[in-house]
């Protein structure tokens, strides 16, 4: 399985970025998917989760009300659309894929790993 992330850039304070992830090898439609970032010398953090059927989501406090995650399970794509941009979004961006959508908020319980990509807020 490989997960391909897509979309991150500069974009100004206050700005809108929205991030894709295609999966490719398998279907993922009954994986939990969700997204996590990192800034050097921290460690990754959770940043949002859907479940395989898109009812339930969940967010990091630190996004809630400004990012909202969706899924498209016939394109294998998840997406994390980002409004309200602040400079301590930077970070680059993981997509990820778990069997089980409990536990999501934790690295070490993920099945699958993207590339990264960068997101840059500038002030």
């Amino acid at each position: 399985v490989q997960l391909q992330a897509s979309g991150g850039g500069l974009v100004q304070a206050g700005g809108s970025l929205r991030l894709s992830c295609a999966a490719s090898g398998r279907t993922l439609s009954r994986y939990a998917m969700g997204w996590f970032r990192q800034v050097p010398g921290k460690e990754r953090e959770f940043v949002a989760a859907i479940h395989w059927s898109g009812g339930y989501t969940n967010y990091a406090d630190s996004v809630k009300g400004r990012f909202a995650i969706s899924r498209d399970n016939a394109k294998n794509t998840v997406y994390l659309q980002m409004n309200s941009l602040k400079p301590e979004d930077t970070a680059v961006y993981y997509c990820a894929a778990a069997e089980t959508y409990s536990g999501f908020y934790d690295p070490r319980h993920m099945d699958y790993w993207g590339e990264g990509t960068q997101v840059t807020v500038s002030s």
